[in-house]
């Protein structure tokens, strides 16, 4: 039997199998960070800055980088504490703090790469109506829709997880609070919650996944009618940028979450990719291949460089 006193505190063990590896993991990771977090200000700025880019496509842009401003600092601030030989300890409120803003960042980034397919079928499908059709009442709902619907989510399975009791045992043997390894330290039977999670992380996931099929899937149909090859290019050439970091976002979900036997150092690796390989990749992503934002980016740059002094 478990020891029976509650648990009010926790101890995150780090990815497993790293014993030893700490000095390289805390340069490594805080050097992605760095990336991550300048990447995606720098977006932002470039956005901001020119009155060009002020159209719907670049407006979800600028969401997405908020979120991959707050998604890894979710995590990665604790990891990189506790890398660096600092205390290992979280609170239980801080370990319920890191669950829900990592799923509710996570469901609400999925809601919006909806959101933005359904905006490049829009554009590519209906250019005539497009501004009338994603005028700045549709964007701002579509946009408070996103963050709503992440809340909810995060909201009921962060309710799962902690509705159950902890005693005992309080290793948690990851590098941050997440569902999986936080139920294998409940004092309780979990195997109803583990469905009732299992479904509901795989269920909106795949039902976004659909969603964006059948936005590209009209989108291809009216990009191959295009008569003249330089306008399909330029219309592939906008989609590939959204379908590349897609394919990022999801498929780390589909090998965390939904893998029959979990195996932790797998799922360590995956989750670390896309906490923070995948937030610093999506300004690039976004950026090279778009020659308006590589334009505002410069410019952004040489007015940092260049700025004269007082």
């Amino acid at each position: 039997m478990r020891n029976a006193s509650v648990v009010t505190k926790f101890i995150l063990l780090g990815i497993p199998h790293t014993e030893g590896l700490e000095n390289m993991l805390f340069v490594l990771f805080l050097s992605f960070y760095i990336f991550t977090l300048m990447g995606n200000l720098l977006i932002l700025l470039a956005i901001i800055s020119s009155t060009r880019l002020h159209t719907p496509m670049y407006f979800f842009l600028c969401q997405l980088s908020v979120c991959d401003i707050f998604f890894p600092s979710v995590s990665s601030p604790k990891m990189l504490f506790y890398l660096s030989g600092n205390s290992r300890v979280i609170s239980y409120a801080g370990c319920v703090s890191q669950l829900f803003f990592y799923h509710f960042l996570g469901c609400t980034e999925c809601f919006l790469y909806t959101v933005m397919a359904y905006d490049r079928f829009v554009a590519i499908c209906y250019p005539l109506r497009y501004m009338v059709i994603m005028n700045h009442r549709v964007c701002a709902i579509l946009a408070m829709g996103t963050s709503f619907f992440g809340g909810i989510q995060a909201t009921f399975l962060t309710t799962l997880t902690f509705q159950l009791p902890y005693c005992g045992v309080n290793d948690v043997d990851y590098y941050f609070c997440d569902i999986p390894v936080m139920l294998k330290l409940a004092c309780a039977d979990t195997s109803a919650l583990e469905m009732v999670g299992f479904i509901s992380v795989g269920l909106m996931p795949l039902s976004c996944f659909l969603l964006i099929l059948t936005s590209y899937s009209c989108i291809v149909c009216s990009i191959l009618q295009i008569r003249s090859p330089e306008g399909r290019r330029r219309a592939f050439s906008t989609c590939s940028a959204h379908l590349t970091a897609i394919l990022l976002s999801f498929m780390p979900v589909v090998l965390i979450y939904l893998q029959p036997t979990p195996n932790p150092w797998l799922n360590a690796t995956v989750q670390v990719l896309n906490n923070l390989v995948t937030p610093m990749l999506n300004p690039l992503i976004y950026s090279l291949r778009n020659k308006e934002v590589k334009y505002s980016l410069r410019k952004v740059l040489q007015q940092v460089a260049f700025f004269p002094e007082k």
